[in-house]
């Protein structure tokens, strides 16, 4: 294929078509960001900072193409709005922390020496990005890089193509040096050729797991550092003293937003037999309010998915569960536009499931989440990590004591009591078992964009 095209789930309807850029092309971009990047990174700190927030005005500026324009790409409801909002927290917050997260580091004194560990950008960072929260995703990585004084090459995914021209386009208007970010319509063999030259110094990849073997596979032997970010199955536990609306109603758009298509989205809930019922008929009720249609209509509150084989995936993990006995909640046919062969899918929820069934243990990545009722804290953490996902869990309860000790024994990256699905910049991003490697944001987001370079310096002779 020679070719790269966007179908938009809408209706689909082409909306972009481009050639993948040639060999030649690729190489040029390599040899440019590499010599754009040696004088970027003697650019003072607070400058490079500067430059990235006059970035994020840029791409501010953009709003109102935005939003419709990811709803043709990949069918997110305009009324959400977009992802610029969650894009300006994590932009400011981490060109925020940037002097302290760069900082050099003094080990205790010792006389007649100076010793320092300073941090040095690694070089040229590849960044491969996802469509489902494209920008959100992409930003993770690209704006830290930038600020740390890196290049950066940015492959998006076909399906969110023209994310990447918006991020080219707002990094021009604030003014970062020719050739420094460069946004490739790239295929897969020209990214792992890339990966193979042993010319890039980081990748980060959000995908799938198989996605991520094929990134360790094409850097193998060039001692390129690497980023995983590659799903999750995420797990909820209610307990008891639950504040029951609140939990209901949070974890039901934990499920459903984006039509499920989120890396952090609940998948499987546990709920404590002493509030079951009441979670799963306010749970249901949720469900039923939903509106499915044309994410370009103010009216609806879920959109299809973005390719009708992610529906079909969907759709034959539910009827796999119901052939073992699961219980469906939702009728399918109280959403027209739900048809077969779409990628318009009616929310829905299951119970009376087990961890034999697909739905409970495979990721699903749409609008349905599976729950089940549980006699104790020991079984609700046993189900929780029976999975060989671990990006994040939460626990609902009014204890914060009881949220740290059971959070202590979870096998995930971020433990949330009371919320769900929500990235905070503060923290690292980050995952256990087949969710990935490497931290993103955070102190440790920078760390692991950077390199450390020790300065022993003897002064008395």
């Amino acid at each position: 294929m020679t070719d790269l095209t966007c179908i938009s789930p809408i209706d689909g309807r082409i909306v972009d078509r481009r050639p993948f850029a040639a060999p030649s092309h690729i190489d040029a971009a390599v040899t440019a960001a590499k010599a754009a990047q040696k004088l970027w990174a003697r650019v003072p700190l607070l400058e490079r900072v500067g430059v990235m927030l006059g970035f994020l005005d840029a791409l501010k500026s953009m709003n109102a193409e935005i939003v419709p324009e990811l709803a043709l790409q990949m069918g997110r409801p305009i009324r959400y709005g977009g992802e610029l909002r969650g894009v300006e927290e994590r932009v400011r917050y981490m060109a925020e922390i940037a002097e302290e997260a760069l900082a050099p580091i003094s080990p205790a004194p010792r006389e007649g020496f100076i010793r320092t560990i300073k941090r040095e950008p690694l070089g040229l960072v590849f960044v491969i990005a996802p469509w489902n929260y494209p920008y959100l995703t992409t930003v993770n990585s690209v704006v830290p890089a930038l600020i740390a004084g890196n290049a950066v090459i940015l492959k998006h995914s076909e399906q969110s193509i023209l994310v990447g021209d918006r991020f080219q386009m707002a990094m021009e208007r604030a003014g970062l040096p020719k050739g420094l970010f460069q946004h490739i319509a790239m295929s897969h063999d020209g990214a792992a050729r890339l990966m193979g030259s042993g010319l890039v110094d980081h990748v980060s990849f959000t995908g799938s797991v198989r996605g991520g073997r094929e990134m360790e596979h094409a850097l193998a032997g060039t001692f390129a550092s690497l980023g995983l970010e590659l799903g999750g199955k995420d797990p909820a536990y209610v307990r008891a003293d639950a504040n029951l609306p609140h939990a209901i109603e949070t974890l039901a758009d934990g499920a459903y937003f984006n039509s499920g298509q989120s890396c952090c989205g609940i998948e499987r809930i546990y709920v404590d037999a002493a509030v079951y019922d009441d979670f799963v008929a306010g749970f249901e009720a949720m469900a039923k309010a939903y509106v499915l249609g044309n994410p370009l209509d103010q009216s609806t509150t879920l959109g299809p998915m973005a390719q009708a084989r992610f529906a079909a995936t969907v759709r034959d993990q539910v009827d796999e569960a119901v052939a073992k006995g699961a219980r469906p909640h939702i009728d399918a046919k109280a959403f027209p536009a739900d048809e077969p062969g779409t990628p318009y899918v009616a929310p829905q929820l299951l119970t009376n499931v087990d961890h034999s069934m697909r739905v409970m243990r495979e990721e699903t990545f749409g609008p349905v989440v599976g729950i089940m009722k549980v006699q104790s804290e020991a079984e609700a953490i046993r189900l929780m990590n029976d999975s060989e996902f671990g990006l994040t869990a939460s626990i609902w309860t009014s204890d914060a004591e009881a949220a740290e000790r059971i959070g202590a024994e979870i096998e995930t990256g971020t433990v949330f009591m009371n919320r769900c699905d929500y990235v905070d910049p503060g923290l690292p991003w980050t995952g256990v078992k087949n969710t990935g490697r490497g931290a993103a944001l955070s102190v440790l987001g920078f760390h692991a964009l950077t390199q450390p370079k020790g300065y022993h310096l003897r002064t008395a002779l």
